[in-house]
């Protein structure tokens, strides 16, 4: 995949409604992302895309759901897809369309396209992959193969633009040449508990291996961390292991305190709670220091 650069991106509105279908591309790509909110799937119908070769991502992304999920397919017409799979299919609530503003996708890039998309959404692991795993890699000749890599790399941006991030881990670690860099790491540790969190854009994410208190204090039984920790547990992100729960996967809170609490089975406040290596606290490199400041 190529490394992040900056884009320009256009966003069209067919109904002039936010809130309704939108439809994105870059302004240098023949690629083309259309959202659809099941409920406006008719409108869907009317428009061009619906006829054409794509690859579609159905998106289970309700305010209740703690792991979105998302199923990855393709399809020779798009419309006649959805609408079998509105009658099939009761998780999603939107659709994400991929086209070629040329119509020159095929079978041929549709299929690899798939399998891709399922590939590195099981390997990021932010969304539940309803299809499983991604099979067998297709046969594709070297120069469909590389278009297809081209193209990947645009929907990636204009999926994850139109709020569906499904192959962006939520971890920022990152390698350079040989040499593991870890941003923004912090750490809360006790004998009750042993997590390691990353700040970043979208809040702390509690990484994957993370131990969690096994039982939350009396003032916090009452609250809103008791069915966050179950949900947490029946989706399996959390298992208990000896005397602690142990996280399965990284998981993103949209605050510091709230991963914080979690771990920690009590109320907290992170940003003091949080300390990085050096013994510093989230506040003080992330809301006392100089925002040019690097975190040490």
């Amino acid at each position: 995949m190529m490394q992040p650069r900056p884009r320009t991106i256009q966003i069209y509105l067919p109904k002039g409604d936010p809130r309704g279908i939108r439809v994105a591309e870059l302004t240098t790509s023949i690629v083309r992302v259309t959202e659809v909110p099941r409920a406006l799937l008719d409108q869907f119908q009317d428009m061009p895309e619906s006829k054409q070769v794509g690859v579609y991502f159905l998106i289970n992304d309700d305010e209740d759901q703690d792991y979105p999920a998302v199923y990855i397919g393709q399809t020779g017409g798009a419309g006649k897809r959805l609408s079998e799979h509105h009658k099939l299919k009761e998780f999603w609530n939107r659709a994400l369309v991929v086209v070629s503003l040329t119509n020159s996708l095929t079978q041929t890039h549709a299929l690899y396209l798939e399998w891709l998309g399922i590939k590195l959404a099981n390997e990021v692991g932010r969304y539940k992959v309803e299809n499983g795993k991604a099979g067998t890699k297709p046969h594709t000749p070297a120069p469909l193969e590389a278009d297809c890599l081209e193209i990947f790399d645009t929907l990636r941006t204009l999926v994850a633009t139109l709020g569906q991030p499904v192959f962006e881990p939520l971890s920022k670690g990152k390698v350079v040449g040989n040499e593991s860099v870890e941003a923004d790491t912090f750490y809360l540790r006790s004998t009750k508990y042993d997590a390691v969190g990353e700040y970043t854009a979208e809040g702390m994410v509690v990484l994957k291996g993370s131990k969690a208190r096994k039982d939350i204090a009396t003032s916090m039984a009452q609250t809103p961390l008791v069915p966050k920790r179950q949900g947490l547990i029946e989706d399996g992100a959390l298992k208990l292991e000896g005397d602690f729960y142990v996280f399965q996967r990284d998981v993103l809170f949209k605050s510091p305190s709230g991963a914080a609490a979690m771990v920690r089975g009590a109320s907290s406040n992170g940003w003091v709670e949080w300390v990085s290596e050096t013994g510093k606290t989230l506040d003080e490199l992330k809301r006392q220091a100089p925002v040019n400041k690097s975190v040490s």
